[in-house]
């Protein structure tokens, strides 16, 4: 049986490392799970609608981790022009992102229309940059869409914008259905997609009864986790590593009594960063593709987005001894705690270095 792996150095497309006390807390957690490169999300509060905003949040995140290589990206808005998209590639920012307006954390600002952005697409295909697109519409009951069926409804967005911009690189973010999965493999090369950690092990019967593992988009059924899983053991070069590690206070995960007598929502949002890499291995390993691993968390990401991976950041995992393994229950800063994903299972891979 294998006993250790080597990784030439781990890249996760997808990350949320907020601001604040809780940035302080988890930006250091993303290098400790086993990430060298990590591309970051720009759902902040305000979000990050300018070069010089974005480049003032990565100096952040270099003063805190300067190990980490952190690759930025700006919140599709009306504030983002042409002009923008320009400044943003001169200054090395990768990507876009694209929320829909209040499907997730922090998406009040996000937009409603996409073929108003085309000027901003023809720009970012002229200068090489990344789409990434949350791949869900918004509720409407009208229309019986619902976050069960949203991603669903959101695939012949992408469909047309892959046509429109045949140039364009563009990533569906966090896919979670079997038929993101069929649309992705069947676009051409300049579409990819992310998959997250926590929906190859989860499905709708898991989220039901644990706040925890309340996300967006949400996990939905046992074909779909299938899918996905399937997906990686097919080694298609368009499926890769983006956590979408989302920490949460963890008061915030669980509902509360407001102040005036009301049920508080749950936060959407899981938390993996700290464990990230042992924990794709765990998970390969458990549907039979730890054989694509280095290709998941590595190869295939870092080829769709040109950043090779760099000598001396090879990461070496090892198995667990029976007795270790265990994720420990919380993490905590000045202020704020957050549980991470699997909090009290056993990890079948550790970081060895």
């Amino acid at each position: 049986m294998l006993q250790e792996i080597a990784l030439p150095s781990p890249a996760d497309f997808h990350v949320h490392v907020r601001q604040g006390k809780m940035c302080e807390l988890v930006t250091p957690q993303v290098g400790k799970g086993g990430v060298r490169t990590a591309y970051v999300m720009p759902n902040l509060v305000p979000p990050l609608t300018s070069t010089d905003a974005v480049l003032s949040y990565k100096a952040e995140l270099e003063k805190i981790d300067p190990s980490v290589q952190w690759l930025m990206t700006l919140y599709l808005h009306p504030d983002v022009t042409p002009a923008e998209i320009r400044k943003a590639a001169k200054a090395g920012i990768k990507g876009v992102k694209s929320y829909p307006r209040g499907v997730t954390t922090n998406s009040s600002s996000g937009i409603e229309d996409y073929e108003v952005y085309y000027p901003v697409f023809k720009a970012m295909e002229e200068e090489d940059m990344v789409l990434n697109l949350h791949g869900e519409v918004p509720s409407d009951a009208d229309k019986n869409i619902s976050i069960l069926n949203a991603e669903i409804h959101f695939l012949e967005h992408l469909r047309k914008l892959a046509t429109a911009f045949p140039k364009l690189r563009i990533v569906l973010e966090h896919a979670t259905t079997s038929a993101a999965v069929e649309t992705v493999a069947s676009l051409p090369s300049n579409v990819a997609c992310t998959i997250t950690a926590h929906h190859l092990y989860l499905t709708i019967d898991e989220v039901a009864p644990q706040p925890h593992h309340f996300c967006k988009p949400l996990a939905k059924e046992p074909k779909d986790r299938k899918a996905l899983q399937d997906a990686i053991k097919s080694g298609n070069e368009k499926f890769f590593l983006g956590s979408d590690s989302a920490p949460h206070p963890l008061s915030s995960k669980a509902p509360a009594l407001t102040d005036k007598g009301a049920v508080s929502a749950c936060a959407a949002g899981v938390y993996t960063s700290p464990i990230l890499i042992p924990l794709v291995a765990t998970l390969l390993e458990s549907f039979g593709a730890l054989d694509k691993l280095e290709g998941f968390v590595s190869g295939h990401g870092r080829k769709f987005y040109g950043e090779p991976a760099k000598e001396g950041q090879e990461l070496r995992l090892r198995r667990t001894k029976e007795d270790e393994g265990f994720v420990k229950g919380t993490f905590r800063g000045d202020g704020v705690e957050v549980m991470p994903f699997w909090a009290g299972k056993r990890l079948g891979w550790e970081i060895a270095q």
